[in-house]
């Protein structure tokens, strides 16, 4: 099967280009950048991308590509970073910038840009995307320039030989416009590559790759009532003999508004032969008294779901081999364990970074059949598995639960009042039909009182805040453009029904710079 490489070399995007050319169905493999291209795969590589990254060329521990892959002869691709390290290995410079690129910025065709096959179909002057705080300062005698922006920075090149390409901006990101369209010319004209990769064969190589990890063990998966944990749980259950298979439930007291009895009826759905529902939600509300910084909430959560996994399979005389989780790859990049030595942290998920997790990680002892995907793929996966819609089409909601979404200390009431007012939420983005047009929406409840008036008398009531986003991913998101009316009456509804709620904001910052959940 044609595959086209990606090189990681550190950047939040990375996975994105590796998942846009899925799109395009083509299949794609997404490996550390400083190392050699594995001979297995190399007769099937038919073109290779460099990322992006956080550093800088100029940096002495800067990651370098591996000069092996630079010798195939396939076309290559670099994008901002992996652009800048092949124009200093070719003989040219990159200067640190007057000033740091980053946003949507117009791009103009310089020598006939736009008739170059990685354009074909894009217009003069269309908004890149870029996020960069060094630039080309001078190109090698055997590259020209295809497109520069409106200060005269390089911003696309090519070499004459036509085998290197490189561009400054960011076609992965869905800001950029023409980006799928620049990709699906690079991989589908340029390299040439088949399309022959689908989700229907992702389920066949993840079958075959659970089997082989499971062999004759049992595995035991926790399932927290979301689409990550449920279509892992399906695909277990697809995968290997029920019999093997065990699903935990373990509630919290940090679920949403009679979630318990929802994720119930669900796993009872998909005819698992061992399921375990663990009512720990004392214990979860003893382990976060007075905890307000989110970092040691989830690092809690995290080894609490541990212990008592442990504790419950001991009790039941359950024998566990493995630990599967739903983990995607976003989860691994954003807690800085994506391909290779250098993804940064951008924020810690408790099923990641949590100090027992990642020993059971280290021990060879987590299977994570999702941690290649994306939200969008995991979802079109649970319909190929046959879930149904209501579960598929779920927001997200994080593993920790309501615990990063009450800012600041936990208590009994605090998550009472938020479970009621999220349930509201909800409820009223369904009966509108915004549901479904909103990639995650959910309220937050903040450390604060704001005075107000109840009747005829002065109060101080909680700040509930809503959040809604619009995304294809979760790497990067826009605010969804909510109606004022539809703000003002949800907004009413709540401070009517949840009497401790005296103010309704609405969050309006896009990620970034902002992520999406608070904590």
């Amino acid at each position: 099967m044609d595959t086209i490489v990606v090189l990681d070399f550190g950047s939040q995007t990375t996975q994105l280009i590796g998942r846009r050319i899925r799109d395009l169905g083509v299949y794609s493999e997404v490996l550390p950048g400083t190392e050699p291209i594995p001979e297995s795969i190399r007769p099937n590589v038919a073109g290779v991308i460099l990322s992006g990254s956080p550093a800088s060329v100029h940096e002495p521990d800067a990651p370098k590509v591996d000069r092996s892959v630079l010798s195939l002869e396939v076309p290559v691709l670099g994008i901002c970073f992996g652009l800048q390290q092949l124009i200093e290995r070719a003989g040219g410079s990159v200067a640190r910038a007057s000033r740091r690129e980053y946003g949507r910025a117009p791009l103009r065709f310089r020598n006939n840009g736009g008739a170059h096959p990685l354009f074909r179909g894009v217009s003069d002057n269309f908004l890149s995307w870029m996020s960069h705080g060094d630039s080309l300062s001078s190109l090698p005698d055997s590259f020209e320039v295809l497109a520069e922006s409106h200060t005269g920075v390089p911003a696309a090149v090519r070499s004459v030989s036509e085998r290197v390409l490189g561009i400054q901006f960011h076609p992965e990101v869905t800001h950029c416009e023409y980006g799928n369209r620049i990709l699906e010319n690079f991989v589908v004209g340029i390299c040439g590559a088949s399309r022959d990769w689908s989700m229907d064969h992702y389920v066949g190589q993840a079958r075959k790759e659970i089997r082989d990890a499971v062999g004759n063990r049992s595995v035991l998966t926790l399932i927290s009532g979301g689409v990550d944990s449920t279509v892992t749980g399906a695909l277990l259950l697809d995968a290997l003999d029920p019999e093997q298979v065990h699903l935990m439930y373990i509630d919290t007291g940090l679920m949403r508004k009679g979630e318990t009895d929802e994720v119930r009826h669900s796993l009872e759905e998909l005819g698992a032969t061992h399921l375990h529902i663990i009512d720990a939600r004392e214990r979860f509300l003893s382990a976060l008294s007075n905890v307000a910084d989110p970092e040691r909430k989830r690092e809690i959560i995290g080894d609490l779901f541990m212990t008592v996994q442990q504790e419950e399979l001991a009790a039941r005389e359950i024998g566990e081999d493995l630990l599967a989780q739903g983990t995607l790859y976003t989860d691994l990049i954003e807690s800085g364990k994506g391909i290779g030595s250098h993804a940064q942290v951008i924020k810690s998920h408790h099923n990641v970074r949590a100090p027992l997790v990642a020993e059971k990680r280290e021990a060879g002892l987590i299977i994570e059949p999702l941690s290649k995907l994306y939200k969008d793929e995991v979802r079109q996966l649970g319909r190929v598995l046959g879930l149904p819609e209501t579960v598929v089409g779920r927001h997200p909601f994080p593993g920790p639960g309501l615990a990063v979404r009450i800012v600041g200390e936990i208590t009994a009431e605090r998550i009472r009042i938020l479970q009621d007012a999220d349930a509201i939420y909800t409820d009223e983005l369904r009966s509108r039909g915004l549901y479904d047009k909103i990639w995650q929406a959910f309220a937050v409840l903040l450390p604060v009182r704001s005075v107000g008036v109840v009747g005829d008398t002065r109060a101080y009531g909680s700040v509930v805040a809503l959040r809604a986003v619009s995304s294809a991913d979760g790497m990067t998101a826009d605010v969804y453009p909510m109606e004022t009316r539809d703000l003002l009456e949800i907004s009413a509804r709540i401070t009517n029904e949840v009497s401790e709620v005296g103010r309704v904001v609405y969050d309006v910052s896009s990620k970034p710079p902002a992520t999406i959940e608070w904590e």
